[in-house]
């Protein structure tokens, strides 16, 4: 039997020509007096890897939980396609085509690899509350192609709970890919993983891009360098430098404040 066909979502209309697509235009946020970030400003075109590294503190994942609506600016703006979109709830922000995937595997466990990606590409999840119904054929199809996105094809049937750490983080990048965002979020990604993990998530995430918008928040020099992309090193809450890893690595400011040496 199958289930009720899932109503597609009306198309987002492009941001006007010129506009990038994300802008994080002078933004502060103040915690009684703390500002986890100060007048921060970034700018995000589409289909472009953007990588945000920075001492602990420096304001990274405020940055993530401000751009997505977990935390509002105290001034300035987040701009979306041209829209503000620093008012609007998270699950509005996420509608919009922006999915953030955190630090620390959300997986659901108890769910198969092919279960999880089905559950994150439906838009409709009314079909889910009986086991009975099949997804939507485009569903099942998104989800076997993220499948092979995220290398996890002959880990199709295996429970999530079963999964290597560095299987469940490329499998949450694969839910937030199933998503269709246009701007993906994602942190610390390699968090826990050995050198051949990170290598093979770098990989990962450079076969989305153009299809995707990607931010990455890491702290892993020798991770960023294999992504390549444009650097932006916060420090204080403010974008401190921005260029190309070997433009940032090799400031001296920036050496001061946070490089030093690669991670061992």
């Amino acid at each position: 039997m199958t289930g009720p066909v899932a109503v597609p979502e009306p198309a987002v209309a492009a941001a006007p020509a010129g506009l990038p697509l994300l802008r994080i235009d002078h933004v502060t946020v103040d915690f009684d007096g703390f500002k986890a970030l100060n007048d921060l400003d970034l700018t995000i075109q589409a289909g472009t890897l953007t990588v945000v590294i920075g001492p602990n503190g420096a304001g990274k994942s405020t940055m993530c939980d401000t751009v997505i609506g977990r935390v509002r600016p105290t001034s300035g703006r987040i701009l979306f396609r041209g829209e503000d979109i620093s008012r609007q709830p998270e699950h509005g922000i996420v509608g919009r085509g922006i999915c953030r995937k955190f630090q620390t595997p959300g997986v659901l466990v108890g769910l198969s690899v092919y279960e999880n990606l089905v559950i994150a590409a439906t838009q409709d999840r009314r079909w889910w509350k009986s086991l009975t119904f099949q997804p939507p054929r485009a569903v099942r199809e998104k989800a076997e192609a993220v499948l092979e996105t995220v290398g996890l094809a002959d880990r199709r049937e295996a429970l999530a709970g079963a999964l290597s750490h560095g299987e469940k983080q490329w499998l949450e990048i694969g839910m937030v890919v199933a998503t269709d965002a246009e701007l993906l979020l994602l942190d610390e990604p390699t968090a826990g993983m050995g050198a051949a993990e990170s290598t093979r998530t770098a990989e990962i995430i450079r076969d989305l891009i153009g299809a995707h918008s990607v931010l990455v928040i890491d702290h892993d020099i020798d991770f960023v360098e294999q992504l390549g992309g444009h650097v932006a090193v916060l420090h204080q809450g403010s974008v401190f430098k921005e260029g190309s890893l070997a433009q940032v690595r090799n400031d001296p400011d920036v050496a001061s404040i946070y490089l030093g040496r690669p991670k061992a």
